[in-house]
């Protein structure tokens, strides 16, 4: 849960409260993140102090209502510490739309695996566009430029993707006629029944 981890990261540089954390990590980390809820950073904030990582405490406010001031814990320390030191590696299957569309769009032809690939080649193009002037706009801030590039390159690589698609959509297309000659679909009677 790397929110979780990124707000402990920011509680190291002292108490802070919610508005705070969303504000200072939308600013650390820049627009190609997306904006952050509230209610989620409070969800976070919620599940730290009942995991013993974080510590709140209210504070009185002259004119507005109280607010909750947390703090890292030592246990909180240890956690932020333990996740720095592990690799970020994928968890599970690689899942993307993308593949579930060109999965429905075989089972009927290869011309509909095009349309599917000329959509998401738009967009992918579309998004590239976009990081274009992000990289412009955010050059001298380190971090945030890293993030965009990092999403250029995999929108670079999904768009290398899509153009693979679009050359075997004829192979993808026979297969998924293939595949559905196989497998015997409810209702249809297989060969010993009837």
């Amino acid at each position: 849960m790397p929110i979780h981890h990124a707000v402990l990261g920011l509680l190291e540089d002292g108490p802070s409260y919610g508005y705070e954390l969303k504000a200072n990590l939308e600013s650390a980390i820049g627009p190609q993140f997306g904006e952050l809820n509230i209610g989620h950073i409070y969800q976070v904030l919620d599940r730290l102090v009942r995991d013993g990582l974080v510590s709140g405490r209210e504070v009185a406010q002259r004119d507005r209502p109280d607010k909750v001031v947390y703090r890292s814990t030592k246990a909180g320390r240890l956690e932020l510490e333990r996740w720095l030191a592990e690799p970020s590696v994928r968890r599970a299957g690689y899942r993307d739309d993308f593949f579930l569309k060109l999965f429905v769009a075989s089972r009927a032809d290869a011309e509909r695996v095009r349309d599917v690939v000329r959509v998401q080649r738009e967009a992918l193009l579309a998004e590239l566009s976009v990081f274009a002037g992000l990289k412009r706009k955010h050059r001298d801030d380190p971090l945030v430029a890293l993030l965009i590039e990092a999403a250029t390159l995999h929108t670079s690589a999904n768009l290398k993707v899509a153009d693979l698609a679009d050359g075997r959509a004829e192979q993808i297309a026979a297969a998924a006629r293939v595949l559905s000659h196989e497998v015997p679909t409810r209702g249809r009677a297989s060969a010993g029944q009837a």
